[in-house]
């Protein structure tokens, strides 16, 4: 089954009256708070969710940006969120499934039944389905989450993750050389990683692309059915895209969560730059 939802398939979900709770994930790096874009209009019945407090924790610097929730934190925003057992979720943004997909990979961890609305709230408006602008408030849910954090390698396994697999950066180009770094103390990448941006896997419309496109990109890096692979990106929100996508096609990810804004303000951590991983 696919990670992933189409509008139509969404809207024809709510409308059966399946227990779904649709999520809106409105978070960008130049724009973290989302709230204002969400009240300006949302998919009808979606609960507003705060990325850096409900999908991360503040922490030092050394931890990087967005550090995991505990268990317990997850599971009293989802609770908030109205989500009860047995309950599908489908998170949604407007920033390419970015936001939506860290969602994606910490509810599957906790054992909930998640998808990602493909192509988000532009492909709702563009299938001509309609906006609400209240700010739902739902009644509790009850759901039990499992414990997160498997999926995850800390900074000392990223390190060592290239030995023995591909370790994935999945920022843009220019940040992996070091040529270009707006947000973190030192410019280059981890040493061995391989790059692979994460907009190689969308159409301009930010919807995914086809099995075979995909499949054949991750093989340009050595990316094959039965690999060992971990994506990093600025702070670990872009990393659990890629994490995403090799999930839709049948290979198995770690993510660092600590990415780069970890490693850059962790002492003594080696820095590559250029092309090249090494």
């Amino acid at each position: 089954m696919s990670n992933f939802v189409s509008a139509e398939q969404l809207s024809a979900l709510q409308s059966s009256g399946a227990p779904v709770r649709v999520i809106d994930v409105r978070w960008r790096l130049d724009r973290p708070d989302g709230h204002a874009e969400y009240l300006g209009g949302h998919i009808p019945g979606a609960v507003y969710v705060p990325l850096a407090t409900e999908l991360a924790t503040h922490g030092e610097a050394s931890e990087g940006r967005h550090p995991l929730p505990s268990t317990l934190t997850l599971q009293d925003a989802a609770r908030r969120w109205g989500v009860r057992r047995g309950d599908l979720v489908i998170a949604y943004d407007d920033a390419k499934g970015l936001s939506a997909s860290r969602a994606w990979w910490l509810l599957r961890q906790a054992g909930v039944e998640v998808r990602v609305l493909d192509g988000g709230l532009r492909a709702w408006i563009a299938a001509g389905l309609p906006l609400a602008t209240d700010d739902v408030r739902v009644d509790a849910g009850d759901v039990v989450l499992a414990e997160i954090g498997g999926d995850a390698i800390s900074i000392d396994e990223a390190a060592a993750f290239p030995e023995n697999g591909i370790l994935l950066d999945v920022r843009a180009p220019e940040r992996y050389r070091g040529e270009h770094e707006p947000l973190d103390p030192v410019a280059g990448h981890i040493p061995g990683a391989v790059n692979l941006p994460m907009a190689a896997h969308l159409d301009p419309e930010g919807r995914i692309l086809d099995m075979h496109t995909l499949q054949a990109t991750f093989a340009k890096v050595g990316v094959t059915e039965g690999t060992p692979v971990a994506a990093y990106c600025g702070s670990g929100i872009t990393a659990a895209h890629t994490a995403l996508v090799l999930d839709e096609v049948g290979i198995a990810a770690k993510v660092f969560p600590g990415s780069w804004s970890q490693w850059s303000n962790t002492p003594g951590r080696p820095v590559a730059t250029g092309d090249r991983p090494a």
